[in-house]
């Protein structure tokens, strides 16, 4: 193991999740839902903390690992959460009630993203975070940055995409839609961006 990859997992192990979040991530791994790492988790908590979060915006539901993460950061901040997957759902919404998270902070939507974003209003939240359909993420991100207010945050998880966006051998269109995004806005005058490692990689851009 490289001292790159003993440092990532000393990371991953350092981080301690409450009793609710490591619930819902062993619910998240019974049905196959790809949740977010504890480090990227962590990382949520601190942005939407720091941004002072009181209205956020979720396009990938899964069964609440990273909503949790979300409100860990921002207790007083409303989630609105969407998911394809009605049944993922229900174990989300049971994973807020199990951690007191009052309900009427919680507004789930299903339906597929990409019909529901274009519904949802501009310039309206402190964060976005996306962690849905790989394939879409560039629409998803054009759509976060019409939602976030200006000052506001948009978080892309899995941007490194299982490690293959760093190797040039690799050309499927999912990957080459992360490359393309990552260095679209590392040049935007629109953005503030920043890339982590943690995780799967975690992208945050700040709406200028």
């Amino acid at each position: 193991m490289s001292h790159i990859e003993s440092s990532w997992k000393f990371a991953e192990e350092l981080v301690t999740e409450s009793d609710a979040i490591a619930e819902a991530r062993q619910h998240s791994l019974e049905v196959g839902v790809d949740a977010v790492s504890p480090a990227v988790g962590a990382q949520l908590a601190v942005l939407t903390a720091a941004s002072s979060a009181k209205s956020i915006i979720e396009i990938g539901t899964g069964v609440g690992v990273s909503g949790l993460w979300l409100l860990t950061g921002a207790p007083e901040a409303t989630l609105t959460t969407i998911d394809k997957e009605i049944d993922h759902q229900q174990l989300a919404r049971d994973a807020y009630l199990r951690a007191g998270v009052p309900v009427n902070r919680v507004r789930l939507i299903a339906g597929r993203a990409s019909d529901v974003l274009p519904r949802m209003n501009e310039n309206s939240y402190d964060v976005v975070f996306i962690d849905a359909d790989a394939a879409s993420v560039i629409e998803y991100v054009e759509h976060g940055l019409r939602l976030a207010r200006p000052g506001g945050v948009v978080l892309v998880a899995h941007a490194l995409w299982n490690g293959r966006v760093a190797n040039p051998a690799a050309r499927d269109a999912t990957t080459t839609g992360y490359r393309t995004l990552l260095t679209e806005v590392s040049t935007s005058p629109a953005v503030i961006s920043s890339m982590s490692t943690a995780g799967d990689g975690l992208l945050s851009l700040v709406k200028r």
